[in-house]
């Protein structure tokens, strides 16, 4: 016999034991959270306004910096409502919705991540008929199927917790909604929830990592090929900030994964700044590697602040 507690809000948590400095723990995820908005939107700001940035490689980027900010929106408001106001109720159907746009962002930015290969891969490997392979329409059709990958194929296991009925405990254990979590509590058959997520991560994400390893090793086999060290150098250049963005994102994941797999005996709060690593570090890195890395960016975010505005 099920509990009439089915419909209730979900209880969220912040960091357990350190309640009582919770509003200092906000202050840096506060800044951290600050430093995201302003990192990607100023990377989205230039794209759309610097004509010399209307190129694929940074059209897949302003993808990329737009899924980083969805990211931290989704989980921004959850978070800092715990750890600045004890905010920890949310009802069931926020909570899902939640869940849904964390696990389907993610999936976009490897998808994108992918596509920022391919991008360096055509440019590398064909740069005569760069601008005829990768023309606007091909860059919007490959943005629009690696969203439309991210945003159906999150819909199997999210549906199904809108009428699962819950009668276990309603405390989840981050300050955000997973999927993961969230289908524990319920009291239903949840073989497929538990098993399909695992395929598809398989089939998104690791076979992503898989075919943008796979291109890096042609991509280094075509560079060996050219003659002049120089040359050499500097097709190798134009890759390192999409490499660095890349190792950030799976590294991460596989932190993730791993701690979730095998740290069981881990403390809690080794789960919980995992899981903040994972949701925080790629948003507010990407914009820094590539400021530091790409020199367009950088000549951009100086006209920008010297008032030399492009149209």
């Amino acid at each position: 016999m099920w509990s009439n507690n089915t419909a209730a809000p979900f209880l969220l948590i912040g960091f357990l034991g350190s309640e009582a400095i919770h509003h200092w723990i906000s202050i840096p995820f506060f800044f951290i959270y600050l430093s995201i908005l302003l990192g990607n939107g100023t990377l989205l700001f230039l794209i759309w306004n610097d004509h010399s940035l209307h190129e694929p490689m940074y059209y897949f980027l302003a993808v990329l910096a737009g899924t980083d900010l969805g990211m931290t929106l989704t989980t921004m408001p959850t978070v800092l409502g715990v750890l600045l106001l004890n905010q920890r109720e949310i009802a069931q159907g926020a909570c899902f919705t939640q869940s849904y746009f964390i696990h389907t962002l993610a999936i976009i930015e490897s998808g994108i991540l992918l596509a920022m290969a391919y991008d360096r891969f055509i440019a590398i490997r064909s740069p005569l008929r760069y601008n005829s392979i990768l023309t606007n329409s091909r860059v919007i059709k490959i943005g629009l199927g690696v969203m439309l990958r991210g945003f159906v194929s999150i819909m199997p296991p999210i549906l199904p917790l809108y009428w699962f009925p819950y009668c276990h405990s309603h405390v989840l254990s981050h300050a955000f909604c997973l999927h993961q979590d969230v289908m524990k509590l319920a009291c239903a058959d949840i073989t497929f929830n538990r098993l399909y997520p695992v395929v598809l991560v398989a089939l998104t994400i690791f076979l992503d990592a898989l075919i943008i390893l796979f291109s890096y090793i042609l991509i280094l086999k075509t560079v060996m090929g050219i003659a002049s060290g120089e040359e050499r150098a500097k097709a190798l250049n134009t890759c390192v900030s999409h490499m660095s963005c890349v190792l950030v994102f799976y590294i991460t994941v596989i932190g993730l994964t791993f701690i979730h797999r095998f740290g069981k005996h881990a403390p809690h709060v080794v789960h919980i700044t995992m899981s903040y690593v994972y949701f925080l570090f790629p948003p507010f890195m990407n914009p820094i590697i590539y400021s530091i890395k790409t020199k367009q960016i950088q000549r951009s975010i100086i006209h920008l602040f010297s008032g030399h505005g492009r149209a």
